[in-house]
């Protein structure tokens, strides 16, 4: 569920590269400075955090440097409101890089600007290196992170005589569903919530396991049904090729540093290729980014314009994943196994200690069982059942998922008793029908933004905006400005 940086051009380096949603290997290395205006910003700081706030009796019952990112540029000290970014599933420089939105917003309303790393994350990480061993993974939960950042809040608040100001957070993705959980869990500490791309229904088990490739498909052939039609011909090609069992042949054509010997090395080889698709749709962006991966302006058009460029359909669909996995230009081949490896989500876990932190979440709390069918989709049929993940994740974590767990702690589809949340998704989004699409209040605001992919409102403007997320980021200013009031009244003396 998705961060931005200096790109290394080796092969050893892009073997770092992300392969899902969600994680991003191209650090800059000047953390001072926001992307969008290349001025000095945050100060990076670490806060002693509890290790298990639910056992005082634990492996936990210390503290490890939780890493977070703060700014006062625009604060009205004591006054303007506190927006905390509640970080997801990668290094919390990636997101401050990308989320330009937040301190624009923060200039208007004069507001401190928080940016908080989840706990196995970045270099937030309890043990150490061996936060990832079996035995110590087991403190990464969905509750721990909220406790974690509910503790922060409170600490920095008073440590900064700024216990009447109002919090408001913010996340996208899988930050925006934490976003929205942290409204639900502490309405004491927060004031309301933008969850932006959150898929709190779909990652809770709620709806269909084909919509998120299905989705994906959709932004394709709505660009070009012939992209569709070019991109199901070429998987079935490279599938004729394997029943064949003329291995050299998928190498050759796919450039592959090594040559596939196995039905499990086409399988790896369907996963690597599919997940470029995944990541282009998401972030279809009408400017270039280093987001996830150096990806082109409108990156769905150049892949399609790639899949309709000739008719050796195996060399447009090597291309075309390029265009993700290889943007610079610099890899002579794909290392099968190390672009991209297969885990409990579907979409994409990454790669490095990221990966396996998600990986683990993925296993337990985060439900993402979706498939791939080659019918309401154009991707080769890659199922993905409870059983499966059942299966995998006993052997690889040695846990046993929870499938409805997200559903039951965190109210499922049952959300209209809450306040103050805005559920923003962009159409082009695969994640988007896995969210909130309609409003459920006149406080549960569903905002849908048209020709936007994953996010993008937490973006930083751009010239190349479309005018939707120009009106979708003024509905957010809003109505955040209004909770900002009516909570200043509630707190000021």
């Amino acid at each position: 569920m998705i961060k931005t940086f200096v790109f290394t051009l080796t092969v050893l380096f892009c073997a770092e590269l992300l392969n899902g949603l969600r994680h991003s290997y191209f650090k800059s290395r000047d953390h001072r400075r926001l992307k969008e205006d290349h001025e000095p910003v945050f100060t990076e700081k670490y806060f002693s955090q509890v290790m298990d706030h639910f056992n005082f009796n634990s492996m936990g019952n210390g503290t490890f440097s939780q890493r977070y990112l703060i700014t006062d540029k625009y604060w009205k000290k004591g006054y303007g409101p506190i927006f905390f970014y509640t970080g997801n599933e990668a290094d919390i420089w990636d997101f401050a890089l990308n989320s330009g939105f937040i301190m624009e917003l923060a200039a208007q309303q004069q507001a401190l600007v928080i940016f908080a790393e989840h706990r196995y994350y970045g270099t937030s990480l309890p043990f150490g290196q061996e936060s990832f061993t079996i035995h110590k993974i087991g403190l990464l939960t969905v509750e721990q992170a909220l406790a974690d950042y509910a503790v922060m809040l409170t600490e920095l608040r008073q440590q900064l005589a700024a216990t009447a100001c109002p919090v408001i957070v913010f996340g996208g993705s899988y930050g925006g569903m934490l976003s929205v959980y942290m409204r639900l869990k502490y309405p004491n500490l927060v004031a309301g919530a933008l969850a932006a791309g959150a898929p709190v229904l779909s990652a809770a088990g709620i709806g269909d396991a084909r919509q998120f490739f299905r989705d994906i498909t959709a932004d394709f052939e709505n660009y070009a049904p012939e992209c569709r039609d070019a991109v199901r011909a070429a998987f079935q090609q490279l599938q004729e090729l394997a029943e064949q069992q003329d291995y050299s042949r998928i190498q050759s054509e796919f450039a592959l540093c090594e040559c596939p010997s196995s039905a499990e090395d086409v399988h790896q080889l369907h996963g690597l290729l599919r997940n470029a698709f995944t990541v282009i749709a998401m972030l279809d962006y009408p400017y270039s980014t280093q987001f996830i991966g150096k990806l082109p302006a409108n990156p769905v058009k150049v892949v399609c314009n790639t899949m309709l460029s000739g008719s050796d359909l195996l060399a447009n669909l090597r291309n075309s994943a390029g265009i993700l996995y290889n943007g610079t230009g610099q890899l002579s081949c794909f290392d099968l196994y190390r672009l991209y490896v297969a885990c409990a989500d579907p979409t994409g876990c990454g790669l490095g200690n990221d990966g396996l932190a998600w990986d683990y979440q993925a296993c337990t709390e985060i439900n993402l069982c979706y498939e791939s069918n080659n019918v309401t989709d154009m991707f080769p049929p890659m199922a993905f059942t409870e059983r499966d993940r059942e299966l995998y994740c006993a052997k690889r974590w040695a846990v046993i998922p929870r499938p409805d767990w997200l559903k039951t702690q965190y109210w499922g589809d049952a959300l209209s008793t809450t306040s103050n949340i805005i559920f923003s998704n962009g159409d082009l989004d695969p994640w988007a029908n896995g969210g909130v699409r309609r409003s459920l209040s006149s406080s549960l605001i569903a905002v849908n933004i048209a020709g936007a992919a994953h996010h993008l409102d937490l973006r930083g403007a751009n010239a190349a905006d479309p005018k939707s997320v120009i009106i979708a980021r003024k509905t957010e200013a809003d109505l955040i400005a209004q909770w900002v009031k009516m909570e200043r009244m509630k707190l000021q003396p």
